[in-house]
Order: structure tokens, then C-alpha cells, then sequence
């Protein structure tokens, strides 16, 4: 088949979505289908046709993410250049401008890979043009992806369905700037201290900090407003990070779960994506009654926002008690990655991964056409 990978995206997370794509492009290709890369700068402008993969992680240079994920970029860019010897294809690539809709959408595509993190990729925006051009798509739809995005609405949701999750409150930019003494006192009475103070659409802990106390609340809110106009504030949890992978539509399954573990005061940007700073054990370390409950529990949180396909869904385990912390509709995927590993430690391997994802696409684009199966 011919498979669209589009990747880059005008989030902060950039880079991590390089990473993805990387790995995804070389695995398709293992596949035995045609990849069509599409990338998306950073202000939007769509690069197509040549090697766009490796035009933007040229535009990247060293801010691309330190250790297997550059290992990841850096092994696909140079298993393509390879397998290019002898053609006439170059890693030159055409530019058109934000907005458009380039050939390469226009062309006969049997499904399309979405690997964009954050805004303008996992929030629902590009789901919707492939949803206006008719074009099978990989993972969550709109409304899934929307509220998987919004760190807010995904909780409410998540509350609604009776999951049990960490306390939370939600305050706007405007509330913040308007009324800081207030909103300060809301979170110190509701919240209090240590807390996590998150904008609420991003992710790869991009704009998050830790507040120790009442002092550092400030600083923290500011630097959430400058990246959302949605304000997540959460009690800081004392306990384990455990993280599950599900895949599926109608019927969706869960992986074994993965244990993260890291050396740093809690898991930011740097613990994510710096080689050696963090660790995933797969399976993780808990009971059998435990791994049941916590598939269960990941499988109802895919079901709650009505996801599609994939998503990676992270836990706290605080004494005996499972916390839903969030879902990811289109969560790192690396080789190396969390949710690969999940599944590669459950019985499914990479490439078998991908060729599933893309039936499930086909098959959900059926679905949504009122075809049978």
C-alpha cells in the first residue's frame, strides 16, 4: 500500500515527532509498503516531495532529542540514503505554503500515519482534514483526539466514567492575570503543596513545573499562561509511574504494563528524552491482580474519550491505590519508545505494530462509512 507519514508539526515537541517518524518510515518500509513523507515545519509550511525527513531534521540541527531517539533519526535517515543509492532521489524538498493541501494528499493515499505530538497533531486539527478529504488515518479521531489533547477536558471526562484520578483544578490565563492573589488561593486551599502546574494542551512535559510551596506559585503559573490559555493544577503525587498500551477499535486490548523509573526529582522534558535518565521496566514489577486492574482501567479510559487505534494511557500507583493520569492519543513511537516496548514484550513486534495500526485505520474508515467490516 501506499502509506502517508506526516510528521514535524508546529508544537514544541518538534523534535520527539522527527524522532517518531524516523522509526515509523523505516518500519513501514520493512512492511513491504511505499512511504509518501509529509512533513510540516515549524511555521506551518507543508515540506514535500525529495527527503523531507531529513530537511527538517537538517532545520533542526542539534535540538534534536539527545540519545536513542537522534540514534533513531540518525539510523533511519541513513538506512533511506542507502536504500536510495543508484536513484534520483535527493533530500531536496518542496515547500507550500500553510494552509494548502499538497499533492501528496491529493494523491491516491491507502491510509495516512499521523506521528505529530501536541497541538496542530494530536488535537484533533489534522484528523480533520483527513476526515473533510476522505483519507484513512492511523489512531484517534476528532473528538477523541480534542479531548485527549486537553489535559482539562480529558479529566473531566475521565471523572464523568468514574475513573479515579488526582485533584485537580483548571483556571484560565485571563483569571490569572486579572486575579492572581485569588487564583493563588484557590490552589493553595484546594490543591496546596507540592503541586504540578501544567498548560493544558502539550505534552512531553513541555511548560510544567513542580511548586514546592506558596513562593514558586507565581513563576509556575506564568510560564504555564505562556503556552496555554488553560491551566492545569495538580496535587504532586507520591508513587510509582506506570504506563500501559492500547490498541484497538471496537475491541480494544491493553499491553502488560512498563514501570517508568528515574533518577531525577520528577519526570520532565530532559528525564524524558536525555540518554540513561530514565528507565522503563517491562513488565512492571506488580501483581498479577494489579496488571489486570491497571489494563482494565486503561482500556475504560481509551473507551471513556472514544479513541481509536493507539494510545498510551499513564498511571500513578500511590500505595495500593491506581490513579489515572492521563491518555496520549499519539504517544512516542520510537522503536525504543514506551508503548513499542509494551507491546514487543506482549508478543507483538514493531513492524507487526504498524501493520496493525494501519488495519485498524481501514477498518475504521469503513466503520465511520457505514460498510460492514
Amino acid at each position: 500500500m501506499r502509506i502517508g507519514v506526516v510528521f514535524g508539526g508546529r508544537s514544541g515537541e518538534h523534535e520527539v515527532s522527527l524522532a517518531s517518524a524516523a522509526s515509523v518510515i523505516a518500519a513501514v518500509e520493512r512492511g513491504g509498503h511505499t512511504v509518501v513523507p509529509i512533513g510540516i515545519a515549524r511555521d506551518g509550511r507543508w515540506v514535500v516531495g525529495g527527503d523531507p525527513l531529513r530537511t527538517l531534521a537538517a532545520e533542526a540541527r542539534i535540538a534534536l532529542p539527545a540519545g536513542d531517539a537522534t540514534g533513531d533519526v540518525k539510523k533511519a535517515l541513513a538506512d533511506r540514503a542507502e536504500a536510495r543509492v543508484g536513484t534520483s532521489e535527493t533530500a531536496v524538498a518542496r515547500v507550500e505554503p500553510p494552509g494548502g493541501l499538497p499533492a501528496e494528499l491529493r494523491e491516491a493515499l491507502d491510509v495516512v500515519i499521523i506521528m505529530l505530538h501536541g497541538p496542530y497533531g494530536e488535537d484533533g486539527t489534522i484528523q480533520g482534514l483527513f476526515e473533510l478529504a476522505d483519507l484513512p488515518y492511523a489512531g484517534a479521531g476528532v473528538l477523541a483526539s480534542a479531548v485527549g489533547m486537553d489535559k482539562a477536558m480529558m479529566k473531566a471526562v475521565f471523572r464523568a466514567h468514574g475513573l479515579p484520578g488526582v485533584e485537580y483544578l483548571v483556571a484560565l490565563r485571563r483569571e490569572w492575570h486579572e486575579d492572581p492573589a485569588g487564583v493563588a488561593r484557590r490552589i493553595a486551599e484546594t490543591i496546596g503543596f507540592p503541586c504540578f502546574v501544567k498548560p493544558s494542551n502539550l505534552g512531553s512535559s513541555v511548560g510544567i513545573t513542580k511548586v514546592a510551596d506558596a513562593a514558586a506559585l507565581a513563576p509556575a503559573l506564568d510560564e504555564a499562561a505562556r503556552h496555554d490559555r488553560k491551566i492545569l493544577v495538580e496535587r504532586a503525587v507520591h508513587g510509582r509511574e506506570i504506563e500501559v498500551s492500547v490498541l484497538g477499535n471496537e475491541a480494544p486490548v491493553a499491553s502488560l504494563p512498563g514501570e517508568v523509573r528515574y533518577d531525577g526529582e520528577w519526570y520532565d522534558y530532559a528525564t524524558k528524552y536525555a540518554e540513561g535518565q530514565a528507565r522503563l521496566i517491562v513488565p512492571a514489577p506488580v501483581s498479577t491482580e494489579l496488571t489486570r486492574r491497571i489494563q482494565e482501567l486503561a482500556i475504560a479510559a481509551f473507551r471513556a474519550i472514544d479513541c481509536a487505534g493507539m494510545a498510551r494511557v499513564d498511571f500513578f500507583l500511590e500505595g495500593d491505590r491506581v490513579l489515572v493520569n492521563e491518555i496520549n492519543t499519539i504517544p512516542g513511537f520510537t522503536a525504543t519508545s514506551a508503548y513499542a516496548r509494551m507491546w514487543e514484550a506482549s508478543g507483538l513486534d514493531y513492524v507487526s505494530l504498524i501493520n496493525r495500526l494501519i488495519e485498524l485505520a481501514l477498518e475504521r474508515h469503513r466503520d465511520k462509512g457505514g460498510h460492514s467490516p
